[in-house]
């Protein structure tokens, strides 16, 4: 196990951010870290505790000495954080990959997750017609691994403004290439539809103008709730800010609301 780099309020107990409500924790995208958050964790720390976590390989959580990156072992890192802080219920908040990485924790641990909100989370990979990912996943292994990566990404801003832009690009050089590729292959083979099916609690997923395919988990699975957020690129929630924190209250006023 990695060391995770934890952001939490300064004082480490249920509710140290706030006088009431569940606590939420908040996973990262692919090439993310916790300040991703940064606008939800001040918004969010008013009323309640807020935590948000640096996967393995991302920000300042170390790289797996063995180089295991399944969906699984990053779930993982969740559990690693939840039992440190003893966080006995929370709201979980996953963005992109770490709606993928919040699926997989939700399922294995239902009986700690108040709430699952997915903010455009990556869909059902496995659809992809494999025509398409063995060039795409041939060219990360080779030297041209910045070009493709960084096309990609771009590819996934447009919408967003200049500042969250370059804050993304960023953060994509400062990712081992070890850990972007490994996500990515894993991420390929795993099935999100039996877990998030498994997975009974309070459910809804925001999505952007790029997560409206075949893929999406909305449109593969029928009763999975969703909200749409125009104007704004794959980071909505660092695009929009006011707009996602609104969303977010909501969504965590009805999981206060059913106090199981």
């Amino acid at each position: 196990m990695s060391t995770i780099r934890i952001v939490a309020s300064p004082m480490i107990s249920i509710n140290s951010g706030g006088s009431g409500g569940i606590p939420v924790l908040f996973i990262h995208s692919l090439a993310g870290n916790a300040m991703h958050w940064s606008s939800q964790l001040e918004h969010i720390r008013k009323k309640r505790q807020a935590i948000a976590i640096d996967l393995r390989g991302h920000g300042s959580s170390e790289p797996p000495k063995n180089g295991e990156y399944t969906i699984e072992s990053l779930a993982d890192d969740i559990d690693a954080v939840v039992n440190a802080l003893a966080l006995r219920r929370f709201v979980l908040v996953g963005h992109s990959l770490g709606g993928t990485v919040s699926i997989e924790y939700a399922s294995k641990h239902p009986e700690m997750v108040a709430g699952l909100l997915l903010a455009d989370p990556s869909g059902d990979a496995r659809k992809i017609p494999k025509e398409q990912i063995g060039p795409f996943i041939s060219s990360l292994h080779s030297d041209s691994y910045s070009n493709v990566v960084e096309g990609y990404w771009r590819g996934l801003l447009l919408g967003s403004n200049p500042a969250v832009q370059d804050l993304i690009l960023g953060d994509l050089c400062n990712t081992g290439k070890e850990t972007v590729v490994g996500i990515l292959q894993s991420s390929l083979e795993y099935d999100p539809l039996i877990p998030l099916q498994r997975y009974k609690g309070p459910k809804l997923s925001v999505i952007t103008h790029l997560n409206d395919t075949p893929i999406s988990l909305h449109n593969l699975l029928t009763d999975l709730p969703f909200i749409n957020v125009s104007g704004t690129g794959h980071w909505l929630q660092m695009d929009k800010p006011d707009e996602f924190n609104r969303i977010l209250d909501g969504f965590l006023e009805s999981v206060d609301r059913r106090g199981d």
